[in-house]
C-alpha cells in the first residue's frame, strides 16, 4: 500500500452484541442484539492512548494489549501500513464474559475503524477497491483473532447469520429474522470465562445425539425466519448445554425453569447468559420471563431487546 496520509479525523464505530449458538447451532448461528459498542478511533504521530467507559471499563487494559488496538494493528499489518500511535475511546454496553459476543464487538470495530482510516469507505465500511482488507478478508481476519465464526459473522452482518468453513474460507449467509421475534436477555451478576465453558465439552459424542441436534439446528431455521410457533421445539439442544451445566449450575437452572414453563430458552453462546425467544404479543413472554428470574436462587438482570439488523457500521461524524 502507498504511504498513507493518516485523516485528522476519528472514525466512529458502532458494533451490536450477538448471541451464538441458538441451542442446537453450535459455532455456527449467531442473532445480532440491540446492545452497542461504539469506537472511535484516530491515528496519532505516537503512543497508544484508550479511555473505556460502561461495560469493562475497570477490567479492561489500556495500552497495546487492548483488543481493539490488537484488532486495529491486525489490520494495518494485512494492509501493510502502521500509524505510529493511536488514540481510542470505547463507550462499552455489552457485557463482558457473558455470553454476548463483546471480544467479537471489539475485533469487528477495530478492523473496520483501521481499513476505515487507511482508506475511504461508505457507510458500510467497504472500500470498494480490491485493497488487501476486502470484505471477505476482514471476515477471515476476524475469526482467525476470534477462534469460531458465529459471533463476529453476526456483529458484521446484522440479523441471523450462519457461518460456516469451506475450501474457501469461512462462508456466511444472512437471513432475516422473523418480525415478531422479541429476544429477551437475564444477566447475571458474575461472568463466566469462554475458555472454562469450552473446556467442559467432550471430545465425542453419541451419533444420536448428534442426528437429533441436526434435525433441530435445521427446524430452528424454519422457527426464526418464519415460523415462531416452532421456537420451543427448535431451540433443544443435545450437543453442549447439558455437558456445561456443572459449570454454571444457575445458568442451567434458569434455563430449566423457563423451558418448563415453554419459554424457548437457551445459554447465549457460552453462558452464562440466558436468551430467551419470545414472540411478540404472544404468551408467555417478559411477564412470565421476569417472574420467573426473580424467584431464581441467583440474582438476574432481566433485559427486553430488539433485533439488530445493520450489524457493524460507521457513523456519521
Amino acid at each position: 500500500m502507498p504511504e498513507v496520509n493518516w485523516p485528522e479525523q476519528p472514525v466512529t464505530v458502532r458494533v451490536p452484541a450477538t448471541s451464538a449458538n441458538l441451542g442446537p447451532g453450535f459455532d455456527s448461528l449467531g442473532l445480532a442484539l440491540s446492545l452497542y459498542d461504539h469506537v472511535q478511533a484516530r491515528a496519532t504521530s505516537g503512543g497508544v492512548e484508550v479511555q473505556v467507559t460502561g461495560q469493562g471499563a475497570d477490567e479492561v487494559g489500556r495500552g497495546e494489549q487492548h483488543l481493539v488496538i490488537r484488532a486495529m494493528r491486525a489490520a494495518f499489518a494485512v494492509m501493510g501500513a502502521q500509524p505510529a500511535g493511536i488514540a481510542l475511546s470505547c463507550r462499552n454496553e455489552v457485557p463482558q464474559g457473558f455470553g454476548l459476543g463483546s471480544s467479537a464487538a471489539a475485533i469487528v470495530a477495530g478492523l473496520i475503524a483501521a481499513r476505515a482510516l487507511a482508506a475511504g469507505c461508505d457507510q458500510n465500511g467497504h472500500t470498494g477497491r480490491s485493497d488487501p482488507l476486502s470484505d471477505d478478508a476482514l471476515l477471515a481476519l476476524a475469526c482467525q483473532l476470534e477462534g469460531h465464526p458465529d459471533n463476529v459473522a453476526a456483529c458484521l452482518r446484522g440479523g441471523l447469520t450462519i457461518a460456516w468453513g469451506s475450501a474457501r474460507g469461512v462462508q456466511v449467509a444472512r437471513l432475516e429474522p422473523s418480525p415478531d421475534l422479541v429476544p429477551v436477555l437475564c444477566v447475571p451478576a458474575q461472568p463466566l470465562a469462554t475458555e472454562t465453558a469450552r473446556k467442559a465439552l467432550p471430545a465425542q459424542i453419541p451419533h444420536s445425539d448428534a442426528a437429533a441436534n441436526s434435525a433441530r439446528a435445521a427446524l430452528l431455521i424454519a422457527a426464526l425466519t418464519g415460523r415462531p410457533d416452532l421456537l420451543f421445539a427448535g431451540t433443544r439442544d443435545f450437543l453442549h448445554q447439558d455437558y456445561r451445566a456443572g459449570a454454571m449450575p444457575e445458568t442451567a437452572d434458569l434455563t430449566v425453569q423457563l423451558r418448563m414453563a415453554e419459554i424457548a430458552a437457551v445459554v447465549s453462546g457460552a453462558g452464562p447468559a440466558v436468551l430467551s425467544l419470545t414472540v411478540a404479543g404472544g404468551t408467555p413472554g417478559l411477564d412470565e420471563i421476569t417472574r420467573i428470574a426473580d424467584q431464581a436462587n441467583l440474582a438476574w438482570q432481566v433485559l427486553p431487546l430488539t433485533i439488530d439488523h445493520e450489524g457493524a457500521r460507521i457513523l456519521p461524524g
